[in-house]
């Protein structure tokens, strides 16, 4: 069974591409700082199926921590083949208005640790053969949205990443792709009112949001042997709202 790692996989976006993953045969490491409900009903669900789904403890802006959160991982669970970087917060707020420590938080755990994060799971995978990397990017790092100015840099610079890592790791057989998810319905989401989810669904193509489970099968997608020469990309999937 070929081990993925999936941060934030506990609750929403992360917790759905866990239980898409998992049915698809991969073992996943849900990681996250607690262990949900829902989580703990996925893992029981998946018990039963071709994957599995195990939870990790840890809070992922301990970016110090990461290299030996890796070596305890690979120790635990056995050779890691998949890293998807999901976990992320979505401050919103104007930017001359936002606290520095809020902006430095952002930043940290959208940027810093899933650079570092991959880093050390780029070393674990060398000894492999090959394995994938899904960065979660957003619509707003390239289309942009009033409030969201810090949040739209971070996920911007998740595409950059992307693309230069793909070229770094690519002779190791190692795939590097983003998916850039539009407004879904997850808890980042929750403020929108019911008139701001009618105006997006009204100017998408499909007249309608996305929803958890069609990103998760992008995910899925990209982790299959059909995206094996796939990298370097972005995947948009908003329901044609940016289209």
């Amino acid at each position: 069974m070929r081990n993925v790692i999936v941060t934030g996989g506990s609750r929403g976006l992360g917790l759905g591409i866990a239980e898409k993953l998992s049915a698809s045969g991969f073992g996943v490491i849900a990681v996250a700082r607690t262990q949900t409900d829902m989580l703990t009903a996925a893992m029981a669900a998946a018990a039963d199926g071709p994957g599995a789904i195990r939870f990790h403890a840890y809070d992922l802006t301990d970016t110090a921590g990461l290299p030996a959160l890796v070596k305890e991982l690979r120790k635990a669970h056995g050779p890691l083949y998949g890293l998807v970087n999901n976990a992320g917060i979505g401050n919103g707020g104007v930017l001359a208005n936002m606290p520095d420590q809020v902006i430095e938080r952002l930043t940290r755990l959208n940027i810093t640790s899933p650079l570092t994060l991959s880093k050390y799971v780029v070393r674990a995978m060398m000894t492999g053969d090959g394995g994938r990397i899904v960065n979660m990017a957003s619509v707003v790092a390239f289309t942009g949205y009033t409030g969201l100015a810090a949040y739209s840099a971070t996920k911007a610079a998740m595409i950059g990443f992307t693309r230069s890592l793909a070229r770094e790791v690519g002779p190791l057989g190692i795939t590097v792709n983003a998916i850039a998810p539009g407004f879904i319905g997850t808890e980042m989401t929750d403020e929108l009112t019911q008139g701001h989810r009618d105006q997006i669904a009204k100017r998408s193509a499909l007249k309608r949001m996305a929803e958890v489970a069609d990103v998760a099968n992008a995910v899925d997608f990209l982790f299959s042997e059909g995206a094996k020469n796939i990298t370097g990309t972005v995947m948009t999937v908003d329901a044609g709202n940016t289209a």
